[in-house]
């Protein structure tokens, strides 16, 4: 029997990840789930998974999840302490880290010292402590597990083959709603119109990133951390049908791909069975009548992605600012204060403004978290500032 934790239950992937495990059978059990502010659906997959332990950000959703799962008998923690708790539960032989943004690190960290394996759907941890964790001899190919379907189907083509293998990976792109558009059309860009992804169902933040390509540039630095690679064997592709999910490039010169329909559930179901591979119901691909077509991404209109890889270049601190910088300019856009060309905007001065530390420690990480967060409000005040 293989027990789970999962970090994040309430989101679009940890939901998801609730299903497969529930599709999985009597094998799999959930030992602990975690969420934001949500005790209501938190309150239903305790009663449905009956984990050991929960625990919700909030003191006060805490407060009332207490009170709703009566009379099961689940452990309940609130704020970070009870993220941490979760990560490091002693019964849970896989941690899925299915949380959104900065909320993942800390937890990512405890999980890893702890020897825990992971099952990883929480880019930005890496993005924000890849650096810091490959020092510290914590970055384990064998104890990480890739979640995101770029960085899984590179992990599928490159099997037992190491790093030393690959000249290159494609990392594919589905280039978001606004592929091909200008730049003054990108100014008229709306929220709604930035949550319309053409081929995923995902969460709000992921969602707008895609659309900025910061997903993309996020996923850069994640796959550098993930396959011990250099920036130069990392390239962005454009795959508008968002098919072939990533692809590798060995040294002979031999391509692979990993091919099958925009869902989440084939990649977390291989995490979640890993080493093994179980049949599913999933939708199957259909290669017949399909074309399959590629295209460079636009980096002048979309400077989200070069952003990300000067971030990457610099190292240090500056991913970090990278990431708390872009969740604090999404979360203005989503609220309508700034622009959609605004986003970009915000992250270059935070990043420009930014005294880089190198070789940070995990508290480093965490305090430039912070200021690039009072930092980015700071602009966004200015911005809204010359609007009005």
């Amino acid at each position: 029997m293989k027990r789970i934790a999962v970090l994040g239950s309430t989101g679009s992937i940890g939901c998801q990840t609730l299903e497969v495990i529930d599709s999985l059978g009597p094998e799999y059990r959930v030992a602990a789930l975690t969420a934001g502010s949500n005790d209501s659906l938190l309150a239903e997959q305790i009663r449905q998974f009956k984990p050991e332990m929960a625990a919700l950000s909030d003191t006060e959703a805490a407060d009332r999840l207490r009170d709703n799962i009566k009379p099961y008998k689940c452990f309940i923690e609130s704020g970070q302490e009870g993220h941490l708790t979760a990560a490091t539960w002693p019964t849970a032989d896989l941690i899925v880290m299915a949380q959104v943004g900065f909320s993942g690190f800390e937890p990512l960290v405890a999980a890893l010292q702890h020897g825990k394996m992971i099952a990883l759907a929480n880019k930005e941890s890496l993005v924000i402590g890849g650096e810091i964790l490959m020092r510290q001899g914590l970055l384990d190919r064998e104890s990480i597990l890739p979640v995101d379907s770029e960085h899984s189907a590179i992990w599928q083509c490159l099997g037992a083959l190491t790093s030393d293998s690959i000249n290159r990976i494609y990392l594919t792109a589905s280039g978001g709603p606004f592929f091909g558009k200008t730049r003054e059309e990108l100014e008229k860009v709306t929220p709604a119109m930035a949550l319309k992804h053409p081929n995923w169902q995902m969460g709000n933040k992921i969602t707008i990133d895609s659309a900025t390509m910061m997903n993309k540039g996020l996923e850069v630095i994640e796959a550098r951390w993930l396959f011990n690679l250099s920036l130069d064997q990392i390239e962005v592709i454009i795959h508008r049908q968002s098919i072939i999910h990533s692809m590798v490039e060995y040294i002979d010169g031999s391509i692979l791909a990993q091919l099958g329909p925009p869902d989440m559930k084939l990649p977390i179901q291989y995490a979640l069975t890993y080493p093994e591979r179980r049949k599913s119901d999933f939708e199957r691909y259909d290669p017949f009548g399909r074309i399959l077509e590629f295209d460079r991404p636009d980096r002048d209109n979309f400077p989200c992605l070069e952003l990300a890889f000067s971030a990457a270049r610099t190292g240090g601190t500056m991913p970090a600012v990278l990431n708390g910088s872009n969740e604090a300019a999404v979360a203005a856009f989503i609220e309508g204060k700034i622009s959609f060309t605004s986003i970009p905007l915000v992250i270059e001065t935070v990043m420009r403004d930014h005294d880089v530390i190198i070789e940070p420690e995990v508290e480093d990480a965490v305090h430039a978290d912070s200021w690039s967060r009072v930092r980015a409000a700071e602009v966004i005040d200015e911005l809204t500032g010359r609007v009005s």
